[in-house]
């Protein structure tokens, strides 16, 4: 004898609207956030689809909708380590409206780049983010794309794009305000390359900062270097060696402040107690591992990537998105290196 199993029945939007006690159009508009329809009836519609399990045929609604649901990451960061963090807050904004995100690695070739584009829109995604390492401006994909594009943490040079920064500046501000808070007034700035618009802007925060408390910064100037531990050694070094008393350091970088702490702790000078420092990213295997763990500025990357998404879902929907650079706040984080007891 044969038995044959029964495969489990499909629940269909007609099921949902019927234990919803609605219309099955206005079962659709209440899953899919259309329509005027009163919270009540679309939480109730929610309700009942939860109730039966309702899984929406995604290649069905994206035929009606014209839509793939899927978006485009294009990014030139290679090592993930500013990527990541984006695309998972991204993610997050995206997860409810159950889209997908192809991510393409351009490395910074602008070749390789636009085939990424040409590949992406062959695909139909229904927007692109590019994002990558750094926040200066950069190249924009054009102004004739059949999608939208939000710009995350990369700057696009084009002022009618829409862009989503962290705000170096704030940080900055952030960070030289908390060495003064802890009474620390002879504060030095020690940052990466003049070229990189990050180290000008947190340079000019410092700066702010410093003015506002009446205070001047140590050596009148920042020390520009490089993005490096090591810069940060050399950097501690030439504080040392002018002979002007500190007793603060804003990092423009964890690297940066490790090296820093690293310096003047072998030249038997205390952190926190004789000096604090500030870094600026909050990159875990830098903060955790310096010696003391390092007070830092986090720029809330998945913030940003949440907000960037956010955006571009806005635009994809038809809704009026205003061009221009939108900076986000950053987010100060207490540890030992500041700590004053």
């Amino acid at each position: 004898m044969v038995v044959e199993r029964q495969r489990p029945s499909t629940v269909s939007l007609r099921d949902v609207a019927h234990r919803a006690g609605v219309a099955p159009g206005t079962a659709s508009k209440a899953l899919n956030g259309r329509g005027q329809l009163k919270e009540q009836t679309r939480q109730r519609v929610i309700a009942a689809a939860e109730e039966l399990g309702f899984q929406p045929n995604l290649v069905a609604r994206g035929l009606i909708a014209g839509r793939t649901y899927t978006v485009g990451v294009l990014t030139t960061d290679s090592f993930g380590r500013f990527t990541i963090p984006v695309m998972l807050g991204a993610e997050d904004a995206m997860g409810a409206g159950q889209m997908s995100i192809l991510l393409c690695d351009g490395r910074g070739d602008p070749i390789r780049e636009q085939h990424y584009v040409r590949t992406l829109l062959q695909r139909r995604v229904d927007g692109i983010i590019v994002t990558g390492r750094s926040s200066d401006p950069r190249p924009s994909l054009g102004r004739d794309l059949p999608v939208p594009v939000v710009y995350a943490l990369a700057q696009s040079e084009h002022p009618d794009d829409i862009s989503v920064v962290h705000d170096d500046k704030q940080g900055a501000v952030l960070a030289t305000e908390h060495l003064l808070a802890t009474g620390r007034t002879r504060i030095a700035h020690i940052t990466g390359p003049t070229r990189h618009a990050a180290a000008a802007h947190r340079a000019a925060g410092v700066a702010d900062a410093l003015d506002r408390a009446g205070e001047t910064l140590v050596l009148q100037a920042p020390l520009f270097g490089e993005w490096s531990e090591q810069w940060g050694r050399e950097a501690a070094a030439q504080l040392l060696r002018s002979g002007q008393p500190f007793d603060g350091v804003v990092a423009g970088s964890d690297q940066i402040a490790r090296g820093v702490a690293s310096s003047l702790r072998e030249a038997g000078c205390k952190v926190p107690e004789q000096v604090g420092i500030v870094g600026f990213d909050n990159w875990d295997v830098m903060v955790e591992a310096s010696r003391p763990p390092l007070t830092t500025i986090d720029l809330a990357l998945a913030e940003l990537g949440h907000f960037a998404a956010s955006t571009l879902l806005d635009a994809i929907n038809g809704r009026h998105v205003a061009p221009g650079v939108r900076r986000l706040p950053c987010h100060l984080v207490v540890r030992r290196s500041t700590e004053t007891t």
